[in-house]
């Protein structure tokens, strides 16, 4: 049986546990008004994960969940899994989680699937369908969307992703691709970023008091870096161009490069 349809979703993706960056976007009267609110991940790996979660579990149903990889790496922390975690505030946000906190983000699902007025089927993750992790970006050649969207059902035509904390849009493989970018981490531009689904698409950016929220996260984290952490992130002082300069080679056009230099196709 087909979902019902749902007329608006505010998308909000890669929080990373910033708390008052998603207080200003939960504030906003279109996000307040929406049908339902589509967090795509990486909720939790920052400063004030527990914070951020018991937030986000008050606003009951109409949220859907969906877990990132930063999420993922905190459970398999705190499960005795792994030993590290890439990103350096990862443990402590591990160890800030109550354990039902850790059994509920190790619930979330990878995917969910909405019938979004306007954009029909709408297929929503935290990097790619198929891997949390894997990255995509706007420039990403045909044939690595072509590869990447290999499994999804035909009848979806809209993909909605995180994972990068830059927003775009674009089509590819004559499906509509959105990134909502980042709520907590921006790269590019400082604010917090989300998007508005239905009929069409809106990127949105909500400012809010920088200074303050910097100075808030420091006096209440306890993370020894918190202070040069909250200033980086909340600045966005990783441009744009250098986020693309790391993450490009991990789209795969790497490794076609060197193929070239060797002789390969």
């Amino acid at each position: 049986m087909r979902s019902p349809e749902v007329d608006r979703v505010a998308v909000l993706s890669d929080i990373h546990g910033v708390l008052p960056a998603v207080e200003a976007v939960l504030a906003e009267p279109e996000v307040r008004a929406a049908d339902r609110i589509v967090l795509t991940g990486d909720i939790t790996a920052g400063p004030q994960p527990a914070e951020v979660l018991d937030l986000l579990r008050g606003e009951g149903d109409r949220v859907v969940w969906i877990g990132g990889n930063a999420d993922r790496e905190l459970v398999e922390y705190r499960r005795g899994d792994r030993a590290t975690i890439p990103d350096p505030i990862g443990p402590y946000a591990a160890e800030a989680l109550g354990d039902e906190q850790v059994d509920f983000l190790e619930s979330l699902p990878r995917t969910r699937t909405l019938v979004v007025r306007g954009l029909g089927p709408t297929l929503f993750c935290h990097a790619t369908p198929r891997d949390d992790e894997e990255v995509v970006l706007v420039d990403s050649r045909p044939g690595r969307w072509t590869e990447v969207l290999a499994d999804v059902p035909a009848e979806v035509r809209t993909i909605v992703c995180g994972h990068t904390h830059m927003p775009y849009t674009r089509l590819a493989e004559g499906r509509l691709i959105v990134n909502p970018g980042s709520v907590g981490m921006p790269y590019g531009r400082p604010g917090a970023h989300w998007a508005l689904l239905g009929p069409g698409v809106d990127l949105r950016t909500t400012s809010f008091d920088l200074p303050a929220a910097v100075a808030r996260l420091t006096a209440a984290c306890g993370y020894e870096d918190i202070a040069a952490w909250a200033d980086h992130y909340l600045n966005a002082r990783t441009t744009d161009t250098e986020a693309l300069a790391v993450f490009g080679p991990k789209d795969g056009r790497g490794a076609r490069e060197r193929g070239r230099l060797n002789g390969g196709a």
